[in-house]
């Protein structure tokens, strides 16, 4: 399980989940990416690239709905967590992406993006 607490910074301001969360992004921020490497128990660089992403982005959408519903922002971020968590990789996606079918969907897209990250990286 991971234990580093440090919060890494979005390298995507414009885009996915920072850009998506707006005004809130920063507090958002605070919230979900420890809230996600907890729960995935992945990395915090690997919660970090999958915010980023264009997954973090429909993370976002997903957390800005529950908002609109009128939870605060733990709660929405809460409420989405366990949204995705509550949801498998299925045959097409794993087709698609790679992620091993039947893994949590929040989990196999932050694995996925934390992979895609270190590939363009190389």
């Amino acid at each position: 399980m991971n234990t580093n607490t440090s919060i890494p910074a979005t390298q995507n301001e414009d885009w996915g989940f920072w850009g998506t969360m707006q005004d809130k992004a920063p507090a958002a921020w605070a919230i979900a990416l420890p809230a996600i490497a907890q729960i995935t128990g992945c990395a915090p660089d690997a919660v970090r690239a999958f915010l980023d992403s264009r997954h973090g982005r429909h993370f976002a959408d997903e957390v800005q709905n529950h908002l609109y519903l009128g939870k605060g922002l733990e709660q929405a971020v809460q409420a989405a967590t366990q949204k995705w968590m509550g949801w498998s990789i299925g045959r097409h996606t794993a087709k698609d992406y790679g992620i091993p079918r039947g893994l949590p969907y929040l989990t196999g897209f932050v694995i996925h993006c934390e992979i895609s990250e270190e590939q363009l990286a190389d």
